[in-house]
This record gives structure tokens, sequence and C-alpha cells, in this order.
């Protein structure tokens, strides 16, 4: 499981993937939450605008990556 390490208390979600590198832009972002590509903690998240917080483990097409904070 790789990892995103955060400076705040959360990221939004279409900041996570481009930060994690699964996504190349926020529009890229945009269309993989749309489509229902995307969960968080295990279950699909539509929202891009959903506020990912340390713990948190984000899911797409079998990669995972996990939100933790300095």
């Amino acid at each position: 499981m790789e990892e995103i390490v955060i400076k705040d208390a959360y990221i939004k979600l279409g900041q996570a993937l481009k930060l994690a590198g699964l996504a190349g832009s926020g529009v890229d972002a945009k269309f993989m939450i749309e489509d229902g590509m995307v969960t968080v903690n295990g279950e699909v998240e539509l929202r891009r605008g959903r506020k990912v917080c340390p713990g948190d483990v984000i899911g797409l097409e079998g990669n995972q990556v996990k939100v933790n904070q300095i």
C-alpha cells in the first residue's frame, strides 16, 4: 500500500488522487470519481470534494493509497 502525506487536517479527494499520481489532472480525477472508479475506505465515492482525512484509504483500479499526516 502506498501513502501520501499531508500537512493539513484533510485533503479533497480529487487533490489526493493527483498527489498520489493516480490522476494526471483534476479533470481526470473528476471523471474517475464520477464513473464510480474510486473508493474511500472500501466504499464507492462520487464526490470530488469529499474531505479525506489521515487514516483514510483511497482505492482505484487495485491501487490503494493511505493518507497520513506530518
